[in-house]
């Protein structure tokens, strides 16, 4: 008897995440062993193991299989690193934190752009649109990294928070600049900020009130009936966060990451766990994050289009360096510099310059733009593939080192 296509597609899933999981788990082995982020070897194992090299893994960008990994693998790891937060620092170096989303979004998109229009010689409303989807950093990437780096706290929980908060105002920027290159639209700067003003408060109100009933459900003295079912609950809201939010059009990301605060401020709420159903929640939370990072990142570096990035290397390569070395230190500085309240040192904002690697939202939003045939969108996918790579393989490896010798790591305070 002939088994059914949809029986064929659910066995070749089985056998792909399969693959994953042996491979990943050797890679993290492997990146332990090595003393480097994680996910940078996750990343180069699934360019070996994608169809480019040995074609073990297959998994279309496009597919609904990996729509659903990046979405619920990103508020996953999004939600962990909300949970790392602490309100008292965040209440230091808030103002930095919105200014850096908001404002330094435009600068790094603004340079970008430029850079691209120069380097590519595109027109310059490709050359925005490339800017826009470049601009927002990752918490997919940047999470990871900053809890297996044990960077300053301040620091690390203000370039975590600002990779939370900006990945909406680099969708808005992004979409808003497709309007005008496909003609559909005009900018404005009040609709603009408007819209974004929208999203981050109801990403913010629906996560702190999802954020709020889990705290009471597992951690209340006489509420908390669910505590032994503590990591289904956080399981189930963050996927409730994220829908919630999406379905009022507000940013799904901002919300997991504001209900992971919350749960993970719950003692300041005047809500506890027993030590058991603590530790129990935290080895939940760790392994089920390093999963998502390892199934997010595999699946990045097998679905790298070699051919694509070979056409535009060059100009590419070029216009990242700028991106990297120019942009982003340049809007660190004005946007955290003027915050007196915070009172950064030279080697914060020197670190912070570096450390703003690209990686899943981008290419979630590239990936977009090629899907609804955007005027360059091929350009716009290879040169954001080769941020990703660069970012990742240099600055996500280096991340310790140059801590180290700003002396901002934990252990040197």
């Amino acid at each position: 008897m002939e088994s059914s296509a949809s029986l064929e597609l659910a066995k070749h899933a089985l056998l792909m995440f399969g693959i994953i999981l042996a491979v990943g788990t050797c890679s993290g082995l492997i990146a332990r062993l090595a003393k480097v982020p994680d996910v940078v070897v996750f990343l180069l194992v699934g360019m070996l193991i994608g169809p480019g090299v040995l074609g073990w893994v297959d998994i279309k960008a496009d597919s609904a299989i990996n729509q659903l990994i990046l979405i619920f693998g990103s508020s996953y790891i999004l939600f962990d690193g909300g949970a790392s937060i602490r309100v008292k620092v965040l209440k230091e170096v808030w103002i930095t934190i919105v200014v850096i989303a908001t404002v330094g979004v435009l600068i790094t998109a603004a340079i970008t752009g430029i850079a691209a229009w120069y380097f590519l010689g595109v027109p310059f409303i490709v050359a925005l649109l490339l800017g826009a989807t470049l601009a927002s950093t990752d918490p997919a990437t940047l999470v990871p990294v900053f809890k297996q780096v044990r960077i300053k706290e301040r620091v690390a929980q203000t370039v975590m928070s600002e990779s939370a908060f900006n990945d909406a105002m680099g969708a808005i920027l992004t979409f808003t600049v497709l309007g005008i290159a496909m003609g559909s639209g005009e900018f404005s700067v009040g609709d603009a900020l408007l819209d974004l003003l929208k999203q981050s408060l109801l990403g913010i109100v629906i996560g702190g009130i999802l954020g709020y009933l889990a705290a009471v459900f597992i951690a209340h003295e006489k509420l908390g009936f669910l505590a032994e079912f503590a990591p289904v609950v956080t399981l189930m809201a963050v996927i409730a966060a994220y829908m919630a939010a999406d379905g009022l059009h507000a940013s799904g990301f901002m919300a997991v990451f504001v209900f992971g605060i919350m749960l993970g401020n719950q003692e300041s709420l005047g809500f506890r766990l027993t030590a058991q159903e603590g530790n129990q929640l935290e080895e939940y939370v760790l392994t089920t994050a390093f999963i998502m990072r390892m199934f997010i990142f595999i699946l990045l570096g097998a679905q790298v289009d070699f051919g694509l990035m070979n056409q535009y290397l060059l100009g590419g390569v070029a216009v990242v360096v700028v991106f990297m070395l120019l942009a982003r230190p340049l809007t660190v500085f004005l946007c955290a510099l003027p915050d007196r309240r915070a009172k950064w040192s030279l080697n914060e904002l020197l670190f912070m310059c570096w450390t703003r690697e690209t990686g899943v939202i981008p290419g979630a939003l590239a990936g977009m733009l090629v899907g609804m045939k955007a005027p360059g969108a091929q350009i716009i996918a290879s040169v954001t593939f080769i941020a990703i790579l660069m970012t990742i393989l240099i600055q996500a490896t280096t991340t310790q080192w140059l801590a180290r010798k700003l002396g901002l790591l934990a252990d040197q305070q």
